[in-house]
């Protein structure tokens, strides 16, 4: 399939990563529907990696037309495995990791760079992980409020040792589109980590790849800056990504951008 001659507007799946669930997906879910696009929130149970891989390849297979996948932090190695899926026209990672063929996100965190934060997770406990809860503000919701970093903190979703294990077979990334969005104040995957992986992944070109001095979990994936990595466009004849439009221009240029045109200024 090829997302040039497919007539049909591309539909989004949104994949969460561990000690979290989809709902921290609700901002974003909202704004692309109120835009018009058919989105689904994979709701994986984080117990191995080809359970997850199974779970957003029936997400896929429910939606009509061709599907980008977006995924945050251990979601990366989900859409990385599960983006060969035929009808997938590109995969966006959000602080994300994006494994190559033989790795796993334990292989991709072993080696933290020279001076990096190490992420609070405690001694597995039966097979699951999970973050030190004193820890898990400061740690992976830095840009929340109290209360809501707190709320998180004690509605941790038990995340299996076996995901953490699970190795990518065929990167998506070798063969589909990717776009990366690096959270520079990010202390669970370091940043220099994100740069190199999405360098590697050929999210590194202009246009691919944006900045934002954000934590790990910006703002629960706060649409209000978010969205400018999940709004699709059909533009030079492929579904780009418009990361670097201000807040905003969208509207400005019409809000029926699903299965429209831009003009190539707009890429």
């Amino acid at each position: 399939m090829s997302a040039a001659s497919n007539s049909k507007p591309i539909q989004i799946a949104l994949v969460h990563g561990g000690f979290v669930d989809g709902s921290g997906w609700a901002g974003v879910y909202r704004l692309l529907r109120n835009d018009g696009y058919d989105v689904s929130v994979v709701q994986n149970p984080t117990l191995s990696l080809g359970d997850d891989v199974a779970v957003t390849r029936r997400a896929i297979a429910a939606l009509d037309g061709p599907v980008l996948l977006v995924g945050h932090s251990y979601g990366g190695a989900v859409i990385t495995e599960a983006g060969t899926d035929p009808k997938v026209a590109g995969v966006v990672y959000i602080a994300a990791f994006a494994p190559d063929a033989g790795e796993s996100v334990n292989t991709l965190i072993k080696d933290p760079p020279p001076g990096a934060p190490v992420p609070p997770i405690l001694p597995p406990r039966d097979g699951f992980l999970f973050l030190d809860r004193s820890k898990f503000h400061a740690s992976f919701a830095g840009d929340l409020d109290d209360d809501t970093a707190e709320f998180m903190a004690d509605s941790q979703v038990p995340w299996g040792v076996a995901a953490l294990d699970g190795k990518v077979t065929t990167p998506a990334w070798r063969k589909k589109p990717s776009w990366y969005l690096v959270t520079t104040d990010d202390r669970m995957i370091p940043p220099p980590a994100q740069r190199a992986m999405s360098k590697r992944a050929g999210a590194a070109r202009p246009g691919r790849r944006v900045h934002r001095p954000r934590c790990h979990r910006d703002r629960c994936e706060d649409p209000l800056d978010l969205r400018r990595a999940v709004r699709v466009a059909r533009c030079r004849g492929w579904f780009c990504l418009v990361l670097a439009c201000p807040p905003g221009s969208l509207q400005e240029r019409g809000r029926s951008l699903v299965g429209g045109a831009l003009p190539p200024s707009s890429c």
